[in-house]
């Protein structure tokens, strides 16, 4: 599977909490492919603004809270309230979009996907039964729910879980053990070759090409 369609393929399930979170209950595929496709090219932005800022900010991509709050402004979630270029000028900082976002975000009709998130308490919501003390997000619970081992290695390596270990590559005979060394010793050479004098053979080979063929 490709890399976009397995990101598009991720999107889905959140979009649908989304959507039952919200008070649907059903969808067509086509509605359901729309909303993703919005949401993809919305994250995308974000994703694009927040790089460029990083860049500017501070010459890397380690992203920071202002990097996120700035391409937040591009994509017009804070409103309303003056750009930060308008703040330099008046000299004063204007809150009441990010404010508004908070207090939107943390509002009662995000209760619902904030709790299938994990960044609420579910004591209470469902009763009679036993909820974890533990905040996990339905993400976690659904690899949890695919992995009947109970191993976290089973998605190691991949877009799903932790990065894997480098392990060495080891080289069954010949003067070196393993690719490291190997591509030390070529970088070597390479670095013999060219600080040769110009005109003086750097090999055997080169100068078997380059001696006169009495032979013949």
């Amino acid at each position: 599977m490709a890399s976009n369609a397995l990101h598009i393929s991720l999107l889905r399930p959140p979009i649908l909490h989304i959507l039952r979170a919200a008070g649907f209950h059903a969808t067509k595929p086509g509605v359901l492919d729309t909303i993703v496709d919005l949401a993809t090219r919305y994250l995308s932005l974000l994703a694009f603004k927040a790089a460029a800022h990083a860049q500017e900010n501070h010459n890397d991509l380690d992203l920071d809270i202002t990097d996120i709050r700035m391409a937040l402004e591009d994509a017009g979630a804070f409103q309303p309230q003056i750009s930060a270029m308008e703040e330099r000028i008046t000299g004063k900082e204007d809150l009441r979009g990010v404010e508004a976002f908070i207090k939107w975000m943390k509002g009662k009709q995000n209760r619902e996907i904030r709790r299938i998130a994990g960044l609420v308490e579910t004591e209470g919501l469902l009763p009679g039964l036993d909820v974890p003390e533990e905040k996990e997000d339905f993400f976690t619970s659904l690899k949890k729910k695919h992995n009947k081992t109970g191993e976290s290695s089973r998605f190691q390596g991949t877009v799903l879980g932790s990065s894997a270990e480098e392990k060495p590559v080891r080289i069954e005979g010949g003067p070196y053990g393993n690719l490291q060394d190997w591509t030390a010793n070529l970088q070597r050479q390479h670095r013999t070759q060219s600080s040769s004098p110009l005109g003086q053979p750097s090999s055997a080979l080169s100068s078997t090409a380059s001696s006169p063929l009495t032979d013949l």
